[in-house]
């Protein structure tokens, strides 16, 4: 019997997790559970969250996906994927997508019981990415159809109806390229190297053979050649010819070797002491000053010089309106305020309770006795009691509160798509316009990749061989909605571009923390107020797959670490299902979307609060005993 604070679910977990190590046959993996993207990095795998109700969709759901990732495990060699893989996008998704498929199908052949789990993560996906309702190839992607296909084909299990709906559009076009090719699918399906170059085969038949690269067999075979020559070469006994002419002159000709030598070390002496003058001229400086050197790069980040970016060519800091048509801004915002119609009335009670804090913290202070301003009614009475009084004015003193910045930094990270960023855009909506009737001023930024799995950056790398422990391997999209000079009437539009299909992507919290804090730091508000919201640590598998599991995360704790230290910007953040306070000091985490709007409210009225003991309270801070 299950302990009052024991998690039902615990044991399923515990019991899920261990099958999957098994069947990954790796003893060392660690499994987690959790609502940012399902994935392995390192020795660390992510699953769907289950909660304590343990519903039918989430036992199955991270059943398969469990086994998916696990299959991946067992039979895919990362070394062989990266030696065949092409350099262009869209070959390299049909051949991944290919690589996937052949791992499940592979399980379902020797661990049957696989595919019907693996079968509900695919209905998942697809109905979450609306493939159920695809009308036209333009709709579905062709890498997702041809690796349904090859699952298809390899295990002959029908698949999901959504699915099903993708492989069908493009049925017709795959096997009419390359018909051919597909025959001799069972015979390449155990072996990666073979499928591999089955793969590449396919991906030429579709028409995409220029985004192939070089044949990686073919540079094998002309390295191979090259070195035979090289090795030939060097058992010529004429290849070393001009050495033993030499000789042999010298022989035949000792006085006439003597004065060649003579002659060839007075031009050598000559060319030396020629090289010493010009080396003279060029290094002459004045006197007291140091030979001038080129300046080293800057580092990547501040918060850690150990950091690296491969290539940051490519990384874009862009306001909102860059990035869609008025036309289109308008027509997304309004469909971001017909879904949140239900809960608009919630987050407008919370915002006045917000309004109705912070004004009653606004305790007038006057100076009196004054020459001018406001002229003081509680005096008048003794000016009627003798007019030759002067009459008495006085001035309202600023508050201290008023003089602050908050700047708002929002994941857009794909774990957030649906109602969290919808619920996340309405929130800082609400609370812009609250704070600027509080002359506090609001900022509002959000994060994300260009790409999906590395962009421009990995293609970089790829050219360049694919050099070891290469950085952050993305291209940044840091997002400006509103700045903080900006009045939210102008700016409201922008927010409904979270509601943008394919903005969001992945999410490299460290560098859109820094970026934010940078921001912060040259504005000249006395206060400056910093909230993150986000629902996951950081996750880019491009930048994962090649560098330590911890490399992202570990760059957020320094980021965090140097705000904090600095104290120019008080941090705080909000986890939505995401446990924050191992990277935040001051955080609190919700379980509910629904409940983002009361806890950002509370945040903010603990942060302006002037008892610290309150403060403390409504943040979680317990003071060091």
């Amino acid at each position: 019997m299950n302990k009052p604070n024991d998690n039902p679910a615990d044991p399923f977990k515990k019991a899920l997790a261990e099958a999957t190590k098994v069947m990954a046959d790796d003893p060392e993996l660690s499994v987690t559970y959790t609502v940012d993207p399902s994935g392995v990095s390192g020795d660390a795998m992510r699953l769907p969250q289950v909660s304590r109700r343990m519903t039918r969709e989430e036992v199955l759901l991270a059943r398969g996906t469990a086994d998916a990732l696990a299959l991946q495990r067992k039979y895919h060699d990362d070394g062989i994927h990266a030696r065949y893989a092409p350099p262009g996008d869209l070959a390299r998704d049909l051949y991944e997508a290919m690589e996937t498929a052949r791992c499940e199908a592979m399980g379902a052949r020797d661990m049957p019981g696989t595919a019907s789990n693996i079968d509900v993560k695919i209905a998942n996906e697809a109905i979450r990415r609306g493939y159920d309702s695809c009308k036209d190839t333009a709709d579905a992607p062709l890498p997702v159809a041809a690796g349904y296909l090859i699952r298809h084909l390899a295990t002959g299990r029908d698949l999901p109806k959504g699915a099903s709906n993708v492989m069908e559009l493009w049925r017709g076009f795959i096997e009419e390229q390359a018909g051919g090719t597909l025959e001799s699918l069972d015979d390449t399906l155990s072996n990666q190297t073979e499928f591999a170059k089955f793969a590449r085969q396919v991906i030429s038949d579709l028409g995409y053979g220029d985004q192939l690269g070089d044949d990686p067999d073919a540079q094998d075979e002309d390295q191979d050649d090259q070195a035979e020559e090289d090795a030939e070469e060097q058992q010529d006994p004429d290849s070393t010819g001009q050495d033993d002419q030499d000789d042999s002159q010298a022989e035949a000709d000792p006085e006439q070797s003597q004065e060649d030598q003579q002659d060839q070390s007075e031009a050598q002496v000559s060319m030396d002491e020629l090289a010493d003058e010009e080396m003279s001229e060029e290094t002459e400086m004045p006197d007291g000053e140091a030979p001038l050197e080129p300046p080293s790069p800057p580092p990547a980040s501040e918060a850690d010089p150990d950091y690296k970016v491969y290539l940051s060519d490519h990384d874009e800091e862009v306001a909102a309106e860059d990035l869609a048509e008025p036309a289109e801004l308008e027509r997304l915002r309004a469909y971001l305020d017909q879904q949140l119609e239900p809960l608009k009335g919630a987050v407008s009670r919370l915002a006045n309770k917000l309004q109705r804090r912070l004004q009653a913290q606004q305790n007038r202070s006057w100076e009196f006795d004054l020459e001018e301003g406001t002229l003081d009614a509680g005096r008048l009475a003794r000016v009627v009691a003798n007019p030759t009084t002067p009459l008495s004015f006085k001035i309202e003193k600023d508050t201290e509160f008023r003089d602050t910045v908050v700047t708002l930094l929002l994941d857009n990270s794909g774990s957030m798509r649906g109602r969290p960023i919808s619920i996340a855009a309405i929130c800082a909506d609400v609370l812009a316009r609250t704070l600027e009737r509080c002359n506090v001023k609001v900022e509002i930024l959000g994060f994300t990749t260009r790409a999906w799995k590395g962009g421009q950056a990995r293609e970089a790398w790829l050219n360049e061989g694919r050099p070891q422990q290469p950085g952050r391997l993305n291209d940044l999209r840091h997002i400006i909605y509103k700045s903080a000079d900006s009045p939210m009437r102008r700016t409201r539009q922008n927010l409904g571009l979270m509601m943008k299909e394919g903005l969001l992507k992945e999410n490299i919290d460290g560098e859109a923390l820094e970026w934010a804090h940078r921001r912060m730091a040259g504005r000249p508000e006395a206060r400056k107020i910093l909230m993150v919201i986000s629902d996951g640590a950081p996750v880019d598998d491009s930048t994962l797959s090649v560098n330590p599991a911890n490399y992202l995360e570990k760059h957020l704790r320094d980021v965090i670490a140097m705000v904090e230290r600095r104290k120019q910007v008080e941090l705080l953040a909000i986890g939505i299902g995401h446990d924050v306070t191992r990277y935040y000091d001051r955080a609190v985490t919700i379980t509910d979307v629904e409940q983002l709007a009361g806890a950002i409210t509370e945040q903010l009225a603990a942060l302006f609060d002037s008892d610290p003991r309150a403060r403390a309270r409504v943040m979680g801070i317990r003071r060091a005993s």
